[in-house]
Parts: C-alpha cells; sequence; structure tokens
C-alpha cells in the first residue's frame, strides 16, 4: 500500500482546502518545492499534486510552483498531478516537464472524447480522478453532482486504457471523517485497474483498515489534511502499512 502526499496549490503555495470551498483555505507553506523534499524525506514513493486554481479555471494556473517541483523530487519518485487539464497540449507541457501521470477529473466526465484520446496519445500516463457522493459522480470542482454511477463511468474509462482510478468520498475530503472504505473496495472489485482511496484518511486505523483490503485492488490512498495537522505520522503510517502488506 503506498502511501501519497498530496501538496494542494493555490496562488503558488501550499494549502488544504475543507470540502473543496477555495475559501476555506489553510495555508501548510509557502514554498512547495521545499514541502515535496520534505515529503520524499519522510519517505514517500509517490506525489500527488492539485493546481486548485486550475481545476476552477479549467486551464494550468500554477506551472512554475509544479516545475520547481518536478525539478526538486521529479527524478527520485512519480509524481501525478490533477486540477484544470482540459486539452492534449497541457498533457503533453506537463509530462515534457518531468510529470509521470495527469489526472483528468470533470473533463473525463463532460469530455469522454478528449479522454479517449489522451489514452491514445499518451497510455500508461493517464489517471481519472473520480469524486462522488453517495455513489453519484460529481464534477466541476465539486459543484455539481451527475446521475452517472461511479462504478458505471470507471469501466468505461478502464476499457479505453486508463492507468487507475482515485477515488475520492467527497463527503469526507478534508474532513478527517475516515475513508469510505466500502464504497473504494465495491470500486475495486468491479475493475482490474488499481483503485487509489482519497477523502478522509485521519488516523492509522484507516491506514490499516486501507492494507486489509489492498488484496481487492486497492493501491494506494492520498494522505492530505491529517499528515498536515499531525493526527497521522506519514513515515510511521507508511512503516505500518509496509510491514502488514510487506
Amino acid at each position: 500500500m503506498i502511501l501519497i502526499p498530496a501538496i494542494d496549490l493555490k496562488d503558488g503555495h501550499c494549502v488544504r482546502l475543507k470540502q473543496g470551498d477555495m475559501d476555506q483555505a489553510t495555508t501548510f507553506g509557502e514554498d512547495p518545492a521545499a514541502m515535496a523534499r520534505n515529503w520524499l524525506d519522510k519517505g514517500a514513493r509517490r506525489l500527488h499534486l492539485v493546481d486548485l486554481n486550475g481545476a476552477f479555471a479549467g486551464k494550468p494556473q500554477n506551472f512554475s510552483a509544479i516545475k520547481a517541483i518536478l525539478q526538486e523530487v521529479g527524478e527520485d519518485i512519480p509524481v501525478q498531478l490533477g486540477g484544470g487539464i482540459r486539452d492534449l497540449d497541457t498533457i503533453e507541457k506537463y509530462i515534457d516537464s518531468g510529470l509521470q501521470y495527469v489526472i483528468i477529473g470533470t473533463a473525463a466526465v463532460k469530455n469522454p472524447g478528449f479522454l479517449k484520446d489522451a489514452c491514445t496519445a499518451f497510455g500508461g500516463h493517464i489517471i481519472v480522478g473520480l469524486d462522488a457522493k453517495d455513489g453519484k459522480v460529481a464534477t466541476d470542482g465539486w459543484s455539481k453532482l451527475t446521475g452517472h454511477e461511479v462504478v458505471d463511468l470507471a469501466k468505461k474509462f478502464e476499457d479505453w486504457g486508463v492507468e487507475s482510478i482515485i477515488s475520492t468520498d467527497i463527503g469526507r475530503d478534508g474532513m478527517l471523517s475516515g475513508i469510505n472504505i466500502d464504497a473504494t473496495v465495491k470500486l475495486a472489485q468491479a475493475l482490474t485497474i488499481p483503485v487509489i482511496a482519497s477523502g478522509g484518511l485521519s488516523n492509522m486505523a484507516d491506514i490499516e483498515q486501507l492494507c486489509a483490503v489492498e488484496g481487492e485492488g486497492v493501491e494506494g490512498v492520498i494522505c492530505g489534511r491529517a499528515i498536515y495537522s499531525g493526527d497521522l505520522d506519514f513515515a510511521a503510517a507508511q512503516a505500518r502499512a509496509d510491514e502488514l502488506n510487506g
């Protein structure tokens, strides 16, 4: 089980949001590259970046901070990024800069033709992020709920060649209320590609519960607020996951 620290970027700084609300941002660091180095030093094997301004604007907004992170750690560990990725040129720009995976969220749901093209052009580099509430997919920075079932969409995307699915429970994200294990496992069981859990991670018990279902296809978990607030010691949590599942 890999634990993936999240670095959420807003106006070039590292922040955390509550429930996806840009007005409820807590700044955790002014220097994103130093934050990336910090997580690498603590044993991170992959990093998860979010361009928050980009997610709301629909195009890259924190490119210089992202580039600085890639220069700092990009040769050591894979880095994945979501937020504002709506066209193939953007994907190419990021991959050329050293990004390993791009995460397509809203655009995958609203413009499936784009996702299909991205999988064809950049096979092995495309992850889809599905934000869900009660099994239904949400889009546009969580502001709209769609009628799509998460499992149905994910299966379609798997057929197109998506590398993995990040499943975020938006009722829990940033709330330290525990991962929605049941929904994550249900999704993982329906797919052959890996699922990465996200939203609500709060403590070591969550890590242990996730490790127990890793065999179902849950490859990793995004670590956000809990590792910044001190509720979860990242290095200790990754060590515990390794101890449980090797």
